[in-house]
């Protein structure tokens, strides 16, 4: 069960649930890749600087060579994998744990899983709500939100598809 389904309260009622778009898991599968191609590029790097100063056999195959590299490049290749692997994880996590809903009352923003965080706005106290989409998110239909609240400030809520649909979500729960 949601924590917003939770904590509602009587006479609340669920009006939208924002969801996080597929884009944002495609940027966390990219951390992987990006820790693959770093780490194959230090590697490949560290072969090849060691060809060219003579410290092996140039006839030696690239990958009998990676077993010749010192264990500093073979290091920090493997720490670049693991910081793309961690850059996921934390993605995944934040995805996991994140709820973003609007009820006729208020906005609620919960981040974490066992430290919870939550933020709620009162409808009536939300001053204006704009939407920030860079190209691509208008192309795949995605953006955040930054929602100004009475004495609160601005809240920026995470990459969540369908960001005009939840502005009117929340006009339409102003209008209850």
């Amino acid at each position: 069960m949601l924590y917003v389904e939770q904590s509602l309260g009587p006479n609340e009622e669920l009006v939208h649930i924002g969801k996080f778009h597929w884009m944002y898991t495609v940027q966390s599968f990219m951390a992987i890749i990006w820790g693959i191609v770093i780490s194959i590029m230090i590697v490949v790097g560290g072969v090849i600087i060691y060809k060219q100063m003579g410290w092996f056999p140039h006839d030696l195959p690239a990958l009998e060579g990676i077993k010749f590299l010192h264990p500093g490049i073979r290091i920090g290749a493997f720490v670049a994998f693991v910081f793309g692997l961690l850059s996921f994880a934390q993605m995944m996590v934040v995805k996991a744990t994140t709820e973003i809903a609007i009820t006729n009352t208020r906005l609620v923003y919960k981040r974490g899983l066992v430290a919870r965080q939550v933020g709620e706005i009162s409808i009536d106290r939300i001053e204006g709500v704009n939407v920030l989409q860079t190209i691509l998110g208008r192309i795949f239909n995605y953006g955040r939100l930054a929602i100004r609240g009475m004495g609160i400030g601005e809240v920026v809520l995470p990459p969540i598809e369908d960001p005009i649909v939840f502005r009117q979500a929340i006009e339409k729960a102003r209008a209850i």
